[in-house]
Order: structure tokens, then sequence, then C-alpha cells
């Protein structure tokens, strides 16, 4: 088997060292012509690199013609002499079409707003505004990597009131999603470090963070969230944690672990912890949790939140606070980047912050989860789920657990639900140890959810959830 050394490769990726190591075999004829690679699951697991990492080696040295592949047998090295592979034609790629989305006739997996919720008419009052006043020059021109002033102003004042955090702009960084400032982070903190994430947790961050070739360590939780001891024996540097509101068990760290994970991070020069604030604007009792970049003196904390969630899915605007001293980092290395985010879009969302439009539409958004919360349990606690079911952690966020009692198995379970128009997820898919994930706890988004629907849909979780007349077993 094929193997080589990951070690000092600096700032080149893990692929491009892969990528150039076979193609040096290749030249030196240390791989001979016709000679058949390992596959890309198996070279990956000898390797302990992704499987993402082989395939994007083996596709550069395919389109460079270095190797060749046959359908269902593998990656073969070119007759560099001939400057062909053996005679055979190519089949042609055959394009994957884009799946259309199921739909539902109840959603509680993904996050939504309802149509008649977001203020259209306020929002195209300052739009028109915008494009009327401002400079035509202003308007038409690429922005800054951070952002244009006016915005990242106005997200410095809404901090202070909302949050109480006391934030330069300048220390705010703007961009098309969370998910793009995720990718950001890693260009800025080094792919060098290992991210630590909860487990159960986000699995689209981890994701993330597996793509860019970063090593992630998947960190058990307990009741105040990830346990430190286990923290710190990882050897991860960068922490990214959700602790006002974690996804997908709704727990609220409590300030004794804050303190802890600070203590951490100020232990080492390229610690750093990344505070996921995703969804801090719903907490529906008591007052906002205080962030851990408020209670950070060592300027160890990156705070990172979306408006995706506050004014609707399709709006990709997120922004990062930096710690001072990483602001110039940040512009010295990724500074040439164009802004993500179009100055229309940013301007407007401005002027929305700075005249309180926002505040207004986060308490009308706050009474109308909260009505359509209690009305959605009411309706359970009515029903015949009521004592086979235990609702938890319903006053922070968009979703609640609801814990079964129940024989069936949580895929069962999911099985019933589709076939009674219903998305569900359990706490048990967000597991990346699948071992010790906690089975029969479902997560229950219900920001989608009509009022009009409420009772039909607790009538399908029943049948989908409760034994039928002739399983008195279950």
């Amino acid at each position: 088997m094929l193997t080589y050394s990951f070690e000092n490769i600096d700032t080149e990726s893990m692929y491009e060292h892969l990528y150039r190591c076979i193609k040096q075999d290749i030249l030196q004829k240390k791989l001979k012509s016709g000679e058949k690679l390992p596959s890309k699951r198996t070279f990956a697991k000898n390797l302990g690199v992704s499987t993402i990492t082989v395939e994007s080696a083996y596709a550069q040295l395919v389109a460079e013609g270095y190797l060749y592949t046959l359908p269902k047998r593998g990656y073969y090295v070119c007759e560099l002499e001939k400057g062909e592979a053996p005679a055979q034609p190519r089949p042609k790629p055959v394009l994957p079409r884009q799946q259309p989305r199921p739909t539902y006739w109840a959603d509680f997996v993904s996050s939504s707003v309802a149509r008649d919720m977001f203020p259209f008419s306020i929002w195209v009052k300052l739009l028109r505004d915008v494009t009327a006043r401002e400079d035509e020059t202003t308007l038409l021109t690429d922005t800054s990597a951070g952002g244009i002033r006016q915005l990242r102003q106005a997200i410095s004042e809404h901090l202070y009131q909302f949050r109480g955090m006391t934030i330069d702009p300048e220390q705010i960084v703007v961009g098309a999603g969370t998910e793009y400032l995720y990718s950001v982070l890693i260009q800025l903190l080094g792919r060098n470090h290992g991210y630590a994430v909860e487990d159960p947790g986000y699995l689209r961050l981890s994701k993330i963070y597996e793509k860019n070739d970063v090593r992630t360590y998947h960190i058990p939780m307990d009741a105040s969230g990830i346990q430190p001891d286990l923290l710190e024996e990882s050897g991860a540097e960068i922490l990214h944690i959700t602790p006002s509101h974690h996804f997908p068990t709704g727990i609220v760290m409590p300030v004794s672990r804050r303190y802890e994970f600070l203590s951490w991070a100020s232990k080492g020069e390229n610690r750093y912890i990344i505070e996921d604030d995703y969804d801090c604007e719903f907490r529906l009792a008591g007052r906002p949790i205080p962030t851990l970049q408020s209670i950070d003196v060592m300027e160890k904390v990156i705070y990172i939140n979306t408006f995706s969630k506050s004014l609707a899915p399709a709006f990709r605007i997120s922004y990062l606070v930096l710690p001072k001293h990483l602001v110039t980092r940040f512009y010295d290395t990724l500074g040439f980047y164009s802004g993500t985010v179009s100055c229309l879009e940013q301007m407007t969302l401005a002027r929305f912050l700075s005249e309180g439009y926002f505040e207004k539409h986060i308490n009308r958004m706050r009474n109308h989860y909260r009505g359509l919360r209690d009305q959605f349990l009411g309706a359970i606690q009515k029903s015949p789920l009521a004592r086979r079911v235990k609702i938890s952690e319903e006053n922070a966020g968009l979703h609640f657990l609801m814990e079964l009692d129940t024989q069936r198995s949580d895929k069962e379970i999911l099985q019933r639900a589709e076939a009674e128009g219903l998305r569900l997820s359990f706490v048990s898919q967000y597991y990346f140890r699948q071992e010790e994930r906690q089975a029969h706890v479902l997560v229950m988004n219900y920001s989608g959810l009509e009022e009009g629907r409420i009772t039909e849909a607790v009538a399908r979780l029943c049948r989908a959830i409760l034994p039928a007349p002739e399983e008195p077993g279950l």
C-alpha cells in the first residue's frame, strides 16, 4: 500500500501535498504505467486523511493526464511517453440532476418564517430610500472584506443594546452566511490547529471543517456542555461552542463552565473559542443570556451570529466579532477579498437596525413564537401523547425536546412520520459517536408550523408515535 508523510507540510493543503507526492512518484517511475492505485476509501484510511483529500488529489492528477479512470475499476497510471492512456474511450460524464426538495405537511426540522410575519413593506421602503438617496458610485462599488461602515456601526450599537457587548465597529466582519464565515475563520486561524466541536452538535459545521481539511474533534457533553477534561485531552486549540442555546439539546451553559473554557483558552497562544450565538434573539422566558465574549478579558473569544434566524433563512447575512488583535491579521492576510454581501443589502439592513425596525420585528416575532409554542404544547397535553412524552428546554430558541416513552426505534418512528407527511429529527441523529447517542428524544423545531395546522399536526404525531390498538405492548 502506498504511504506518504503529512508532517511539516507548512501552508500547503493536504490534498496538494498528496497530489505532489503521487505526481513525483509517477515522474520518477516509482509508479509504473498501467499500475492501479488504491481505492479512495482504502487509501484515505491508510493515510489517516479524509476521503475528500484523496478524491481531490486524484481528480487533479486525472485532469493533468497523470492518471485515468476505468468505470467501476479504479484509477490507473497513464503512459507518459505516449502522452495518453490505453486506448479506451472515456465515458461521457453524466451530470447529476438536482432533486427537488420533498414537501411535507409539517416540517419540524427546517427553520422558516411565516410569510405574513416579515415586514416586507418596511424593507421595500428602506430599499427604495437607499437606492434614491445614496451615492450611485458607492452603491455600485465593491465593499471591503469587512463590510460597509454603516452596517458595522449599526451592528455594534445593536450588540450593546441587546447583548451588553461593547464592540468597536472595526472588530466586525460581515459575510454571506455563517458557513462562509466558518471558512474565513479557518483561513484566519490556520488549518494546522485541531478544531473541537460539540457531540451531539450541528453536523453541517463538522462537515465544513472536514471539507476544509482541518482536524476535527467531536467532544462529548455533559449537562453543562462540552466536558473540559476531554477537551484538554483532545489536543484541540480551537473550540467551537453554542453556550447560550446548544443545538440540539437546548443546554444553556452555566457561568462556571464558561470560566473553565476561558481559562483553557488562556493557556495557549493559539487557543481561541468561537462563540456561536445563532438564535439568541428568541429566548422566550427571562432575560437574554450574557455572551461569553462579554466576560472575556484575554481576547480569546470570537463571536459569530446571523440574521438568517431573526429575519429569514434567505437573508444570508452574518457577522463575526474579532478580538482586537486579530483585526489587523484579518486585513493583512484576507483583506484582498471583496465583500460577499451587496452594498445595497448592507445599507438597507443598516437602516433597518439603526431606525428601530429590527427591535420591533424581533419583539413581534418573539410574541408570535411564544403563542405558537404555547398552542402546540397545549395541543400535545390534551392529546393521547401527554402520558407518553416529556417536554424540556422549551424556553429558549425555536425548538424544544420531546422525550418519548416507546419501544419503537427512532428509525421506525421517522418512517411512520414520513408516511404521515411529517419531517422529524431525533437527538440521536446529531451524534458523531453513535455508541453514546441518546434515543427516543425528538428535536421539535416549531418555527414553520402554521397555527391552523396544529391540531392536525398533533393527530399525525400521535399516529406516528403511539401504538395502534392491536399493539398494546409498545
